[in-house]
């Protein structure tokens, strides 16, 4: 099959300004992806356009970037505005304290600013290693005022970004079973660690497989690997085909994170290799079509 040379629709990427963030301009903390000094800096629209046409994506979803909780509607508000200016990004996943009572209220303001917000993301994944860690417990997903607020995404018409471990994809199955009407987008492909997470993996992709309001993201795999690896990303585009399909499965670059250690266009093409096996119609919908319907953009 030939590889894919159609228009492509980058699902996962992240601008920002480094003063906004206080993990990028406070002291340097562990993080999951590593030593990031390269990233430390201004990472603006104007860079990652050009990161993204030359690797041929045409359309960016924008997933939050852990503003400070009392400042995502600001987050929003400097997205639109963004927007206004460049027509970039087409799409924004923005973030909300989902264990707070008053996290619809803050969801309504956010949509209020602009159209185009598609979802949330509060990142719940937990690891025994505090540097992999983002909640404080592995459980929260159970937390019944979490629980509230995820139903109230279906009143807004929003998904929500789904990010565990391995481990906790039990729970997930279970959370997404409760709420049908919602779609949940599993980031970063459900973040395989490393090959001895394989059969945890494999047995939380089966579960969430069976809930068809899940789709999964095929991002981010150069978290733990620091590189871009042709047989780490083949292996997972491979799994999450095999159980979801090309229709509930989309490529995204996870920039400027893995700028880290990687040129824009170098990764892109890792993923059209690994994806070269399919049909066209496959690859398509791996790399715009599904993007596309579950964000919303033009068809």
């Amino acid at each position: 099959m030939p590889r894919y040379t159609g228009d492509i629709v980058d699902s996962h990427h992240h601008i920002w300004r480094a003063g906004d963030l206080p993990w990028l301009s406070g002291p340097m903390v562990p993080r999951i992806f590593g030593p990031y000094e390269p990233i430390r800096r201004d990472y603006l629209i104007g860079e990652y356009i050009a990161d993204a046409t030359a690797s041929g994506i045409g359309e960016s979803v924008y997933v939050q970037t852990n503003w400070p909780l009392d400042r995502v509607v600001d987050e929003v508000r400097w997205l639109r505005d963004v927007h206004e200016e460049t027509g970039w990004p087409m799409a924004v996943i923005g973030s909300v304290d989902l264990f707070d009572e008053d996290a619809p209220e803050t969801m309504r303001r956010q949509a209020a600013l602009t159209p185009l917000l598609r979802g949330t993301r509060q990142q719940l994944h937990w690891h025994e290693r505090p540097e992999f860690r983002f909640a404080d417990a592995p459980d929260r997903m159970k937390d019944p005022v979490f629980r509230k607020n995820i139903g109230a995404l279906a009143d807004l018409g929003w998904l929500f970004e789904l990010q565990v471990f391995p481990e906790q994809m039990p729970d997930a199955a279970e959370l997404v079973a409760t709420f049908p009407g919602i779609t949940f987008v599993l980031v970063h492909a459900g973040m395989l660690i490393g090959h001895e997470y394989l059969d945890p993996w494999r047995a939380g992709l089966d579960a969430l497989a069976e809930a068809s309001n899940v789709v999964v993201k095929l991002t981010g795999q150069g978290t733990f690997v620091h590189r871009v690896d042709p047989d780490l990303i083949s292996l997972v585009a491979g799994e999450v085909i095999d159980r979801f399909g090309a229709d509930r499965a989309m490529f995204g670059t996870n920039f400027p994170v893995e700028k880290i250690w990687t040129a824009m266009p170098p990764l892109v093409e890792a993923w059209k290799d690994a994806l070269a096996h399919l049909p066209p119609a496959d690859q398509h919908a791996v790399f715009a079509g599904t993007a596309r319907r579950v964000y919303g953009l033009r068809a």
